[in-house]
């Protein structure tokens, strides 16, 4: 006869195994979501790569519709800008949002359409322990030459819906989020504080921060 005592230890211990499970199947569904956002806006870049040339602005609509339900680009441009973001209007906000968008189509679109074949494959999904609206997947992006780079997306969980975003990525180490955070600060610091001359020079500020040295250094 089992005590009161085990019996409640064997009952905790039946809700962390059904607990863990309940993680382990949502974040195989995570991964597959994300899986899918992949491989169709992957898909969707193959099918278009000629688009950006003869047309960049039908280029960047799409794009932009593709991403928009899958990345929290407002959220991210929020981040970018930090502690700065209290010194904005909300049209400030809108308008860095729309500029940090274009700059990212601008800046990779040309070097995302031009190449080579490439694929994406996710590898897992893993549910943050301390905070189940939180979770990060694991990815490789492999080049036709079978050079692997590792790559890391950041997620959480909407309160309104229960949607899964995107809301920061990591390429071979590098955070890009905070990355783009620290240029923004630097920005400011040059242009003294004027937060409308940061955003209408964002462009060129992502040109200058050349990721892909960063990248390469890690």
């Amino acid at each position: 006869m089992l005590t009161l005592t085990k019996r409640m230890v064997l009952f905790i211990a039946m809700m962390a195994f059904f607990v863990g499970q309940v993680q382990a199947d949502e974040a195989e569904d995570l991964r597959n979501y994300v899986d899918s956002n992949t491989q169709r806006l992957v898909k969707k870049l193959n099918e278009e790569r000629g688009l950006y040339e003869k047309d960049p602005e039908a280029f960047y609509k799409s794009m932009d519709e593709a991403l928009s339900d899958f990345v929290d680009f407002r959220r991210i441009a929020a981040r970018v800008m930090g502690r700065y973001a209290r010194q904005t209007t909300p049209e400030q906000r809108n308008e860095f949002v729309e500029k940090f968008k274009r700059s990212l189509f601008d800046s990779y679109a040309q070097a995302l359409v031009s190449a080579e074949n490439f694929e994406i494959v996710v590898q897992e999904a893993t549910i943050l322990p301390q905070n189940d609206n939180r979770a990060s997947v694991q990815m490789e992006v492999i080049s036709a030459s079978g050079n692997r780079y590792p790559v890391t997306y950041s997620m959480y969980r909407k309160e309104a819906g229960g949607q899964w975003m995107m809301e920061n990525v990591i390429v071979e180490g590098v955070n890009i989020g905070l990355a783009f955070r620290d240029r923004f600060s630097q920005e400011m610091e040059q242009n003294h504080g004027q937060v409308q001359a940061v955003i209408d020079s964002w462009s060129d500020a992502v040109d200058s921060l050349n990721l892909d040295k960063e990248v390469n250094k890690s």
